[in-house]
């Protein structure tokens, strides 16, 4: 089955669960649960694939039981990761994608970035952008699209500017020491975190390699507000679920305790060479 028939055949079944609970209309739906009646359309429609904690809401609002719950929750994770998969996501190039991610952050007021091997995506020169997404089709055999991509990466940084947003990037010594681009793009890229760490209500932080850190995570990650996107090599991972949400922002508290900043970020990047080959 499709991800689209997958998707459709999910919001028949919550729907049927609204009208054998008694709801006749979603609105009705909507006024009990204490949703917009929008938001119960364009599930019900398909149109939008509810969180975890919507579908926890609906479970409860309905008297699904916690089976029923499992059962949804569950499809609705299959979904979300085979809708995630990077060769569907590329099929296109990588613009389009550069679009919709755009979107999701100047939505957010909260933005946590944290890399271990790659420039958080925020934060990157059109040089270096240029060669990750350059790799990236080469990786997945997608078209490219690196100079519109481009474009559309540099074009969302105008949130680290805006004063009503929180911005943290928590990025590894080891992802300076990489060189996926040119030396003088490297440092260039280098330059730029440099200036970035004198903005105001940008937070950023750097983990010194000869540092004990005090957790471990196996990836990076990027929580916008109640939601987490984690990037592995075949798709990405959403976590929406409180619980999930609450262990990553554990885990980033505590990386904080290990990470430069301020003059002390600065004077780490300073310290950084770019080899040459």
């Amino acid at each position: 089955m499709s991800i689209e028939k997958r998707q459709l055949t999910l919001a028949d079944t919550l729907r049927g669960l609204r009208e054998r609970a008694g709801f006749r209309t979603g609105k009705d739906f909507a006024a009990h649960i204490g949703w917009l009646p929008s938001k119960v359309s364009r599930i019900e429609n398909g149109r939008t694939l509810p969180s975890d904690a919507d579908v926890a809401a609906w479970a409860v609002a309905v008297g699904g039981g916690d089976l029923a719950q499992i059962e949804l929750r569950d499809e609705v994770r299959e979904i979300r990761l085979e809708r995630g998969r990077w060769k569907r996501q590329l099929r296109h190039g990588h613009a389009d994608l550069q679009r919709s991610t755009a979107k999701a952050v100047h939505d957010a007021r909260s933005i946590v970035m944290v890399e271990f091997f790659l420039v958080p995506g925020l934060v990157q020169t059109a040089e270096y952008a240029r060669a990750v997404f350059e790799l990236a089709a080469e990786m997945h055999q997608t078209p490219r699209d690196s100079d519109d991509a481009v474009r559309e990466r540099i074009r969302r940084q105008d949130v680290l500017y805006d004063p009503d947003k929180r911005v943290e990037i928590l990025v590894a010594e080891a992802a300076l020491r990489y060189p996926i681009c040119p030396p003088v793009a490297m440092r260039a890229q280098l330059d730029r975190l440099g200036n970035l760490a004198g903005l105001a209500h940008v937070r950023l932080g750097v983990l010194p390699l000869d540092t004990v850190l005090p957790t471990v995570t196996m990836h990076g990650y990027t929580i916008l507000d109640d939601t987490v996107t984690i990037e592995v090599n075949h798709t990405d991972v959403v976590a929406t679920d409180p619980e999930d949400v609450a262990l990553y922002r554990g885990i980033t508290d505590r990386l904080w305790e290990a990470a430069a900043e301020g003059d002390d970020a600065r004077e780490l990047l300073s310290r950084v060479t770019t080899p040459t080959r």
